[in-house]
């Protein structure tokens, strides 16, 4: 950090198993990413280009090949796993991100319902060629999935292969753990920690409400996810106890 300050959490250091920083990238260009990576590089653990927009981004190999000239891991948004598979290419889509050189992948089905014990399968054959993470939840509203069945699909999405399960919340953040309004499910999450341990999830949190709400619920390591490039800065102050949000929470703590 640029100056001495007592009483500042400790933040997990990169490359972090814990305390990530997941940012949705929905179409930066060439220099935007320089400048992201230049700015908030350091606070970002993670780079996801957002659901199918891969498909449709010019100079994609360029940009890949410039996120991992900085060593940061990206990869595809989980809508564009579910479109290769409902079109019955999910060998393309393997195919696809060999060519790329992509080492992470998203199996996600908030689109597409697949049965679990089959994305299951997938994430059991994607962990032969990636690291995978693995949604849990739905992109419609009026899917509500009780906490009994989160906490057993999650944790059969891990004992599957998976690295980390991803809390749906889409990208405006109202759906899944969250009511249409963005507030947080709180009774939702707290009985999904008694059973899967914080540091295995993913939290979807775009807003700035809800990165608070995890922060002051886990700590300053809770992973976050669905960031957007100019919030990567805002959010480690908040995650260290120097935005209004978060100014007293760990001023007593050692």
């Amino acid at each position: 950090m640029n100056f001495n300050l007592t009483n500042i959490p400790e933040r997990t250091q990169q490359p972090r198993t814990s305390g990530l920083t997941m940012v949705m990238d929905k179409g930066l260009s060439i220099n935007e990413v320089h400048n992201f990576i230049g700015v908030s590089g350091p606070h970002v653990d993670i780079v996801k280009l957002g659901f199918g927009t891969s498909f449709v981004t010019p100079n994609l190999r360029e940009k890949i090949e410039l996120y991992h000239s900085y060593n940061m891991p990206i990869y595809f948004g989980g809508t564009l796993f579910e479109a290769f598979l409902i079109r019955n290419q999910f060998d393309d889509y393997i195919a696809v991100c060999k060519d790329y050189g992509i080492k992470y992948v998203e199996v996600s089905d908030g689109s597409v319902s697949i049965p679990h014990a089959e994305k299951c399968g997938y994430i059991e054959k994607l962990t032969q060629h990636a690291t995978v993470l693995s949604e849990v939840g739905s992109k419609d509203a009026a899917h509500i999935i009780p906490p009994y069945k989160w906490i057993e699909l999650m944790r059969a999405e891990l004992e599957a292969g998976s690295s980390y399960v991803i809390a749906e919340a889409r990208e405006a953040g109202n759906v899944g753990i969250y009511r249409g309004s963005g507030e947080v499910r709180e009774g939702l999450v707290q009985e999904i920690l008694t059973q899967i341990p914080a540091e295995k999830i993913i939290w979807e949190a775009p807003q700035k409400a809800q990165q608070l709400y995890f922060l002051e619920l886990i700590g300053c390591n809770a992973n976050l996810g669905n960031i957007a490039p100019t919030e990567v800065i805002p959010l480690e102050a908040m995650r260290v106890g120097l935005r209004g949000d978060t100014f007293e929470l760990f001023l007593n703590k050692k």
